[in-house]
């Protein structure tokens, strides 16, 4: 499959949802879609964007967005992560990674020099036609979110 570009239709995909169902990208046809991939449930960094979509959630969906969380993570674990922090968006669970590889936030990464494959930290707006409309690859969380915010209200 074809990593998506800026600016072209991303291909449909459809995952298994916390909410029970598997969610389909062309189900959020004709609104703005905030889809940010992280690497895993309960983790520092990972709840503190959580925490922070969270947090501005309301002013994404006063812009027309929603959000979608992705991690390798079972659906499962993302029903106790929700629970947790009382996350009032959907989170999809990729285990075989296809959605991550997709949009090339699967890659290689290396910690205390241990190589192993793994989600980069990315967040992706995708427009109301379906088209890939701002990328942040490799991000850091802070701030992160007041800017993925400030596009979404631009778009």
């Amino acid at each position: 499959m074809t990593q998506v570009q800026f600016g072209q239709a991303v291909p449909d995909f459809a995952l298994p949802s916390s909410t029970g169902e598997d969610v389909r990208l062309r189900d959020y046809r004709g609104r703005k879609v905030i889809v940010y991939f992280y690497p895993k449930d309960m983790t520092t960094s990972c709840t503190q964007e959580a925490c922070d979509f969270r947090d501005a959630y309301p002013r994404f969906e006063e812009a027309g967005a929603v959000v979608l969380g992705i991690s390798p993570d079972p659906v499962k674990s993302h029903l106790k992560f929700i629970g947790k922090h009382e996350l009032p968006f959907v989170l999809l669970s990729d285990p075989e990674h296809q959605v991550a590889e997709l949009f090339g936030v699967w890659q290689e990464k290396s910690m205390y020099g241990r190589k192993y494959m793994g989600i980069v930290r990315s967040t992706f707006l995708i427009d109301e036609e379906g088209k890939l409309a701002k990328e942040w690859r490799g991000i850091r969380v802070k701030g992160h979110i007041a800017d993925v915010l400030a596009s979404a209200s631009q778009q």
